[in-house]
């Protein structure tokens, strides 16, 4: 990966930041709360760009890349350890998603990007193509749906199977008809990940470990982020306030912070509920099949695509590990604190 390694030490480079970040004691707390607006007597510092999870290691890649002063605000201990790493790591086409919608072009285009990054970087991956298959008659009309749903959104290699030509590709298949996309893939998403970390530090982006934004206000016409470190959060209370240590003044923010990304949205003090996403949340297990050398399908095997995500499939890891997953339980949702510190194993679905 060009040769870029990142450093995993917690750190932060600005010296006054990461002073304050780590060494606030209790006299602050008490300063805090005895403050008229609560947050008088807390240490403040600027910033240019913000981004607040290390989901966002692209965005921050990206904006390092045109010459921004970027900090990644990380509440767990190292990058890739909640949503980033809790998925299938497949590679999808865009088949899915109605024409004409930002998932649409943002999933046909970002596929042709992360091919090309990943080729030029040498970051292991793999075009293994999928099979959404239809086990019934009924099945068909819905599966032909799908085609022109890809056709639509720019997936130019589909292809209808017959269930014969389909079961002969993988003997042990059982369909009437499929849809072979080959332009799906999978890819090693921490390799990824460590890449994209390592050419954002390499154009001088900071990343702030064991650090949380729990919260924020807008004074002015610009967003104050609360901070604190991870483990006070860790301490808290349930349904008692967490004081922030520092306040942060930066001149953009970007909210990556993946299954927190809307609680956190909703303690900014002055952005308005509306513009605010209303989150359905579920959670998902994945099951592997163990006692196999090798893995008794060659494509990714998809179902048609069910309420809140598109059903148990197959997936094979670079290893050749095969997972079947993920099935999908529907939950009112995380509190707060879990969702903060990636305690809780889940996903969040918004709805169109």
């Amino acid at each position: 990966m060009s040769g870029i390694r990142p450093n995993p030490r917690y750190f932060v480079r600005n010296p006054m930041l990461r002073n304050t970040i780590r060494n606030c004691s209790s006299k602050i707390a008490t300063a805090i709360k005895s403050s008229p607006r609560g947050f008088a007597a807390t240490p403040t510092e600027t910033a240019d760009a913000v981004v607040v999870g290390a989901a966002g290691l692209a965005v921050a890649r990206e904006l390092a890349l045109r010459g921004r002063e970027v900090l990644v605000i990380e509440s767990a201990g190292t990058f890739g350890t909640g949503t980033s790493s809790r998925n299938s790591e497949v590679i999808h086409a865009g088949i899915y998603y109605p024409a004409k919608s930002l998932k649409a072009r943002f999933c046909v285009r970002g596929k042709e990007l992360l091919y090309k990054y990943c080729c030029d970087r040498g970051i292991p991956h793999k075009q293994l193509g999928k099979l959404i298959v239809a086990t019934s008659v009924a099945e068909i009309p819905k599966l032909e749906n799908l085609m022109r749903f890809g056709i639509a959104n720019g997936v130019e290699d589909l292809r209808m199977m017959e269930g014969s030509d389909a079961m002969r590709m993988e003997p042990e298949l059982q369909c009437v008809k499929a849809l072979l996309s080959p332009s799906t893939g999978i890819v090693d998403s921490h390799s990824f990940m460590l890449s994209l970390l390592g050419e954002a530090e390499n154009c001088k982006a900071t990343l702030s470990y064991n650090t949380t934004v729990v919260g924020g206000h807008i004074e002015g016409d610009r967003l104050h982020l609360h901070i604190s470190e991870s483990k006070e959060l860790a301490n808290n209370i349930v349904d008692s306030p967490v004081l922030p240590q520092l306040i942060l003044i930066p001149r953009l923010v970007i909210n990556s912070a993946g299954l927190s990304a809307v609680p956190l949205a909703r303690r900014f003090d002055g952005i308005s509920r509306k513009v605010v996403p209303s989150p359905y949340y579920a959670r998902g297990c994945y099951f592997t099949l163990s006692k196999t050398r090798t893995p008794p399908f060659n494509h990714l095997i998809y179902p048609m695509p069910e309420d809140g995500g598109i059903g148990v499939h197959v997936t094979i890891d670079l290893s050749g590990l095969v997972k079947f997953g993920p099935d999908v339980e529907w939950i009112s949702g995380p509190d707060d604190i879990s969702s903060f510190l990636n305690r809780e194993r889940m996903f969040m679905v918004f709805r169109d």
